[in-house]
């Protein structure tokens, strides 16, 4: 397994949303980061639970962490185990008063529920393998601009990234 991070979200140019994980360690621009498309709600759920936000009434997420508290579990991670046919798959290990359990989940729920739990994120080395692309386009959530950079290469940095989001065909993924 690898460890991995939230190392962006954006919207391809069908209005769908992507999260890009990250391994953690790899400079941005540097190695590969995997692009797994997921909808509208998670997409704001994990924005809001990086950020630090707080929503005016609590998102599904916030129940499910408020429901672990209250039976006194804890999420110990999160995994990407898998991609068949497109599809990937995750599990989410919790310890509980009586053990730990692993649960089956869709990768985006598991990395909203972990992004607001702190919980470590990893994907399986041969989902970065199979679905990870090149990362020329990445950069640190909460980096400062480079004031070597010019605000030209700033500019060729972006729409690089957006010619990558306006040829990309979540086909392009399956295993």
């Amino acid at each position: 397994m690898i460890p991995v991070r939230v190392a962006s979200i954006a919207i391809d140019t069908r209005g769908q949303h992507v999260v890009l994980l990250k391994p953690i360690g790899e400079e941005p621009g540097q190695g590969k980061v995997l692009p797994i498309w997921i909808g509208a709600a998670e997409s704001a759920s994990i924005l809001i639970a990086i950020e630090g936000s707080t929503p005016p009434r609590p998102l599904s997420h916030d129940l499910m962490r408020e429901l672990l508290d209250a039976v006194g579990s804890e999420v110990t991670g999160v995994a990407v185990t898998r991609i068949e046919d497109g599809t990937y798959y995750a599990e989410l290990t919790v310890r509980t008063p009586t053990g730990t359990t692993v649960i089956d989940c869709r990768p985006s729920d598991a990395i909203a529920l972990a992004s607001r739990l702190g919980a470590p994120l990893a994907l399986a080395d041969e989902v970065l393998e199979d679905a990870g692309v090149a990362d020329d386009f990445t950069g640190e959530p909460d980096e400062t601009p480079d004031a070597s950079e010019s605000p030209e290469d700033a500019e060729a940095r972006v729409a690089e990234f957006r010619e990558f989001l306006e040829h990309i065909d979540p086909e392009d993924f399956q295993g």
